[in-house]
């Protein structure tokens, strides 16, 4: 029997002990997912008789030096796989690589198995999951509620047991809010960690790769097959590691600070995470957010999101009316910005970098909210904008700080929606916030999926 968490663990052992092999998880899973009742989670999958062949030859070969053998994994479409089309959300974009992107590449090397493309937020603009002409994937958790964005099929799938790890994308959350919204481990790695190469931009300099899986450990697992240097990658950068203590100095936010958009039970969940931190034996200190929450702000409110207006430029002036109303509405937003505009919010976030620097001073990691509340799918729909900021309050920040962070489960609310809370550190130090999160997840005693 295929156990409804994919963890890797489990996989191994079974495995190893001969009551599982690849072409048996595949079957299985190909069967699971022509059932699972949200049909928006998948864009494309990856032909059966193609994926048998993989176990088999996988089987042929044996698990030696394949740290990954035999983990089923998907990715967001707006990661290129050889021979499959990539849409990044948008069908009149769609081109058909003929090779893999270098990530994708070193996964399978790894022994990893690659399902098949999942849904997205349309040229992964949003942090809500409804922004696609595919469909809106849901929470696994409650179906009027939306999974998050832009990495909604990512996240779902691997919540769903669908599969054991996914790629998403995040530029501004994308790695992190979807998985607070399915109960998951959200790895934003250092940008530069892994390999861009094979993936459509959204802000070419802030972009990285995410990955979601069940367990910290799992996600670093994940990543440490996957991470290298990659000269074809402008933004690439070797591997590195920023060593944190066992017992950390946690930033958390002061009383002035919150804003949970009304949620009382979100509110709430967070000081019980809080609670739970110092039960570890951590330090909690606060410190002032305002100057992360207006670098948040610039994200989207300012020229940097002409950024995503030079990624697609050209099929923007080609295609506009081909694109989702919201998208195109943020897309060719950027092109009331001149480069000097550009430079002026440069200056602006690098002033503002001497007063983050001041708070990051005060502790070793940041214990954040990973969103502030979730919303239905149609409150989403009625407030697209709005409600899409309010979801990237506590996340919108980290990649113009170059900062790493793991999302982790927090608690339920009483309508059986999960929360999340973000661990923040210095750039290159996934590992030792992989250990924090382990450490609070479990003392949280909530399972993943």
């Amino acid at each position: 029997m295929i156990p409804e968490l994919l963890e890797f663990p489990t996989l191994r052992s079974a495995y190893a002990s001969g009551a599982l092999t690849p072409t048996m998880l595949v079957k299985a899973l190909l069967a699971r997912i022509a059932t699972y009742p949200d049909k928006a989670v998948f864009i494309s999958l990856v032909a059966e008789e193609e994926l048998l062949a993989q176990a088999a030859a996988l089987e042929t070969g044996g698990a030696e030096g394949k740290a990954l053998y035999g983990i089923p994994f998907v990715a967001k479409d707006n990661i290129d796989v050889r021979g499959i089309p990539t849409t990044a959300g948008c069908p009149a974009f769609a081109y058909t690589p003929a090779q893999d992107a270098v990530t994708i590449a070193r996964l399978r090397e790894a022994g990893a198995i690659l399902l098949g493309k999942t849904n997205l937020d349309q040229f992964a603009t949003g942090l809500n999951g409804t922004r696609s002409p595919y469909g809106a994937p849901r929470s696994v958790f409650n179906h009027a509620y939306i999974s998050g964005g832009s990495s909604s099929g990512s996240a779902v799938a691997v919540g769903a047991g669908l599969a054991a790890f996914s790629l998403g994308t995040d530029t501004a959350g994308s790695g992190r809010v979807p998985a607070a919204f399915n109960n998951l481990i959200g790895l934003k790695p250092t940008i530069g960690r892994l390999s861009a190469t094979g993936v459509v931009p959204a802000c070419k300099s802030l972009d990285c790769i995410s990955v979601f899986a069940n367990s910290s450990a799992d996600a670093m697992a994940v990543l440490d097959a996957a991470q290298g240097y990659d000269a074809q990658d402008a933004y690439s950068r070797p591997p590195a590691s920023h060593s944190l203590p066992q017992r950390p100095r946690l930033g958390v936010l002061a009383a002035k600070d919150r804003d949970f958009a009304g949620d009382d039970e979100a509110a709430s969940l967070y000081d019980a995470a809080l609670a739970q931190a110092l039960a570890l034996g951590w330090e909690l200190t606060e410190i002032d957010y305002a100057p992360f929450r207006t670098i948040a702000a610039l994200l989207y409110g300012g020229a940097f999101v002409a950024e995503r207006t030079a990624a697609i430029r050209d099929f923007l002036r080609e295609h506009a009316a081909e694109m989702l109303p919201v998208v195109r509405g943020i897309v060719e937003g950027g092109m009331k910005f001149s480069a000097a505009d550009a430079f002026d919010d440069i200056y602006k976030v690098q002033a503002l970098r001497h007063l983050t620097n001041v708070e990051l001073a005060k502790c070793d990691a940041l214990l954040l909210p990973t969103a502030p509340t979730c919303f239905t799918v149609e409150a989403m729909l009625a407030e697209p904008v709005k409600h899409n900021s309010t979801l990237g309050l506590y996340t919108n920040f980290v990649n113009l700080l170059d900062l790493a962070a793991i999302a982790l489960p927090a608690g339920f609310t009483a309508n059986g929606m999960p929360f999340g809370v973000t661990l923040i550190g210095p750039a290159f130090s996934e590992a030792c916030l992989c250990a924090y999160a382990d450490k609070l997840h479990k003392a949280l005693g909530l399972g993943p999926g």
